[in-house]
């Protein structure tokens, strides 16, 4: 049986860890090097490390902190944030990550998914959605959930899919930093039109969200959160127990 991860992610603004709710209002947190050390030592299965400022502000991801990063850590590493072209994955991966995430750039150029796929390798790219509900429809946000691209998302999740993509991360603004469970509505729609595996990122406040999160959707893959890892809320070893002894597959 093919165990469920537990994936924390590292928001990075000027250099540091950062957390917000409904993706506002930024607090700093820690050193994205210290904390994915912390997270690689204590069981995590994977690393999630954004830029989220990137896009936004135009520029390419800041690559030396993501280097030193890399060098911490012994657990696969998925980076997003400013990837924009061929040459934004080539540098990434040449820093140390395993897969790319592109949220963004794949908006402004459908055709990236595609050519990173052939280049690289489907398990190698990462289509992460940051979705929201704006009038009962699912609509796709750019810049870090700054921009409604009226786009419908399960649509575009498919597309995104049928182009090369290897894995979904599922970001719901509407539960982001709220802490009253993942968004299993959004996650059952893009579950039921994928065949990858699907990352459901928003909204765990709690151990027993997790539990529900993989019960009730068990085509779920993993369950990535923030502040509750970052700030001692949940630790995922004993987090991990408590998915085992719910009959969980984790890796412990």
């Amino acid at each position: 049986m093919i165990t469920k991860r537990i994936i924390p992610c590292l928001d990075v603004k000027d250099g540091r860890v950062v957390k917000g709710v409904n993706f506002k209002g930024l607090a700093d947190v820690s050193s994205p090097v210290e904390l994915g050390k912390f997270y690689s030592d204590n069981g995590a299965d994977e690393l999630v490390f954004y830029d989220i400022t990137a896009s936004a502000e135009g520029r390419a991801l800041f690559t030396d902190i993501l280097k030193e990063v890399a060098r911490t850590i012994f657990i696969p590493l998925t980076v997003g944030g400013g990837i924009n072209t061929l040459n934004d994955f080539d540098r990434v991966l040449k820093c140390g990550a395993d897969k790319v995430s592109v949220n963004s750039g794949a908006i402004r150029n459908p055709d990236l998914i595609y050519q990173a796929a052939k280049r690289y390798g489907d398990q190698c790219v990462v289509l992460s959605a940051d979705v929201k509900r704006v009038d009962g429809v699912f609509r796709v946000f750019a810049k870090g959930g700054r921009e409604n691209t009226g786009m419908e998302a399960i649509e575009w999740i498919k597309r995104g899919v049928d182009n090369g993509a290897g894995e979904i991360v599922l970001n719901s603004i509407d539960t982001d930093g709220v802490k009253n469970g993942f968004d299993l509505e959004m996650l059952s729609a893009v579950c039921d039109v994928v065949s990858v595996p699907v990352i459901a990122s928003g909204g765990a406040g709690n151990k027993q969200h997790f539990i529900e999160l993989f019960n009730t959707l068990p085509k779920v893959d993993a369950g990535l959160a923030a502040s509750i890892f970052h700030f001692g809320e949940v630790d995922i070893y004993d987090l991990k127990k408590t998915l085992k002894n719910s009959g969980v597959p984790v890796r412990l």
